[in-house]
């Protein structure tokens, strides 16, 4: 897979991992560690693929989220990742093209990078190709994928490596992905479209339905991040949100609190459970007896969640940890990946190896 020329050139070019996630976008490179995490949102002029751009650059990440329900009616704001997959190839590439610069300052790239990106288990062939053009087109000299759950274990420092067996739960924006881990492979993997996106959703409809008040993604977003949970909290929280009254359609704001945000948390994160119960239950025996010592390992935003590592040990009975920097391990995993081509070349995927 890697030639003496493969290596030489690397020696002079900036490689990069790339966590392309549905909510967000991580980039990491081998010696520096994460070094770009902006949103997955790109702003274009509505009716095309023109991203916008001004004197201080292209509208992609943290410029182009903060459009996000903002947007007069000739710009959108876009995510180009819907439920761990691309739905729109062409933002994505722009997407992918202005992080790859970004990292590299803008400078010109005289050697292009080598890229290793993290995608969702499960992913179509035809997307997983779609990814390695996108790259490709973006300025990658050589594309590599490797399954987001492999690489989180990577970055988590889990012995994937050996036979004894290891878990983790991913939850992301679009996905919450579970998967056992084994000898340098996923053994058994589960992914459901249930993740950060639905916990948002689930606050906006109690919002609404509850207190006659529209708020946005960002407005949920914030709810969960300051007093969403998903087991009870020693000390109960309330927070004043603010937005748009259903009826009268003028400013208001009400104070909501933990109990009742969580009730409404209650479904997505059931089903997650869910996920990981089938995943346990379809798992070896001699794989699923190394779990009850070895326990299940969180990452991912979901992973922040107050009390989520709770939740799931009542439910599933197997010790339950939130893994270490979950925000980032899926890109750090990319990074030692990087780092060690040639000693994990067997969790990788290429062009050649898709076609």
């Amino acid at each position: 897979m890697f030639t003496v020329i493969d290596r030489l050139v690397g020696m002079f070019s900036i490689d990069v991992g790339i966590d392309l996630g549905t909510a967000n976008t991580l980039v990491c490179v081998p010696g520096k560690g994460v070094v770009l995490s902006e949103p997955s949102v790109v702003a274009v002029r509505k009716g095309t693929n023109e991203v916008l751009s001004d004197g201080d650059g292209m509208a992609v990440g943290d410029r182009a989220k903060e459009m996000l329900g903002k947007t007069p009616g000739n710009i959108q704001a876009i995510r180009p990742m819907k439920d761990g997959l691309i739905a729109d190839f062409a933002i994505c590439e722009a997407m992918l093209r202005y992080f790859i610069r970004k990292v590299h300052g803008n400078r010109r790239m005289f050697i292009a990078p080598r890229v290793v990106i993290a995608v969702p288990p499960g992913i179509r062939q035809v997307d997983r190709q779609a990814v390695i053009g996108a790259a490709e087109r973006a300025g990658a000299r050589k594309v590599f994928l490797v399954e987001q759950t492999m690489a989180a274990g990577i970055g988590l420092g889990l012995p994937i490596q050996e036979a004894t067996a290891s878990m983790l739960l991913d939850i992301g924006g679009g996905t919450s992905d579970v998967a056992v881990l084994a000898l340098a492979g996923v053994v058994h993997a589960t992914s459901i479209p249930i993740a950060g996106d639905e916990f948002d959703d689930a606050i906006t409809a109690y919002m609404k339905n509850e207190h006659q008040l529209l708020v946005g993604p960002q407005g949920a977003e914030r709810i969960k991040c300051a007093i969403g949970s998903a087991f009870s909290l020693q000390e109960e929280m309330q927070m004043t949100v603010k937005g748009r009254h259903v009826k009268s359609g003028l400013p208001s704001s009400v104070m909501v609190d933990s109990i009742r945000i969580r009730e409404c948390l209650d479904e997505p994160l059931e089903r997650i459970t869910q996920a990981v119960s089938r995943t346990l239950a379809e798992t070896q025996p001699e794989l699923a007896a190394d779990l009850v010592d070895r326990g299940l390992v969180i990452c991912g935003g979901g992973a922040l969640l107050r009390g989520i590592d709770r939740r799931l040990h009542e439910r599933v009975d197997i010790p339950v940890k939130i893994g270490e920097e979950p925000l980032t391990a899926v890109a750090r995993g990319t990074g030692q990946i990087l780092d060690n081509l040639e000693h994990l070349k067997g969790v990788l995927e290429s062009a050649e190896t898709i076609s």
